[in-house]
């Protein structure tokens, strides 16, 4: 998209149609973490729903029934799969409940991607070793399969037990911006990793009483992805 249509709607005063334009700017935004695109029919369904002539499930379901009518329209490009989880992500971010767990990140993976992905929701069983165009082809070592859980529940338990008492403000976003990248790179799942932990923890910031705006996450999601670990 060359203009974002979300952008007036994130500007207004009027509180319901600024959470949801952010969070559907945030949804959209995040496709491009892989590369993919949404189409116009996603667009025009998101802002009927921020306008409230339709609900988030009412869009999950005319977005359902797309797809289902017309199984051609992806082309090939997995703007079926951009489109399904971005109204996830959308969905999802509407949502208050939140439990910092780590089967709470493991909750996110499948509502976001169960249909998609075989592996929805669960840890991967095989070590991987990937080449990330993001990082300019530059390989990544990430956690061990075997120690997947371990690890998890190990920076799970740290995070639960440091204590932002006293900190300044530079103190803080460094550290959860290590706590984030370290989230990020162990990379429990097969795919869907960035998108998964930049829901969860835009969810997580706004416990500990952070507006999240969520625009990093939109406007420079390649960056989020990139962060030091």
């Amino acid at each position: 998209m060359n203009r974002d249509p979300f952008k007036e709607y994130i500007k207004q005063t009027e509180p319901s149609k600024r959470e949801k334009g952010y969070a559907w700017h945030t949804a959209i935004g995040l496709q491009a973490v892989d590369g993919l695109k949404t189409s116009k029919y996603l667009l025009d369904t998101a802002i009927k729903n921020i306008e409230g002539e339709i609900s988030i499930e009412e869009a999950q379901e005319l977005l359902d029934t797309y797809y289902e009518e017309n199984l051609n329209a992806d082309a090939g490009d997995r703007t079926e799969e951009a489109d399904k989880v971005a109204v996830r992500i959308a969905k999802n971010l509407s949502e208050k409940a939140f439990s910092f767990t780590p089967n709470e990140y493991l909750s996110i993976h499948k509502k976001l991607f169960e249909g998609i992905y075989g592996h929805a929701g669960k840890l991967r069983d095989y070590n991987i070793t990937k080449k990330e165009w993001i990082l300019n082809g530059a390989s990544v070592l990430y956690g061990s399969a075997s120690e997947l859980r371990a690890t998890l529940e190990y920076d799970f338990l740290e995070e639960r037990k440091f204590s932002y008492k006293n900190l300044t403000m530079d103190e803080i976003i460094h550290h959860l911006a290590v706590f984030v990248s370290r989230l990020w790179q162990i990379h429990v799942f097969g795919e869907g990793n960035t998108r998964t932990t930049a829901v969860f923890f835009i969810k997580y910031l706004r416990t500990l009483g952070f507006d999240a705006t969520n625009d990093i996450f939109a406007e420079k999601c390649m960056v989020f992805s990139k962060c030091p670990c």
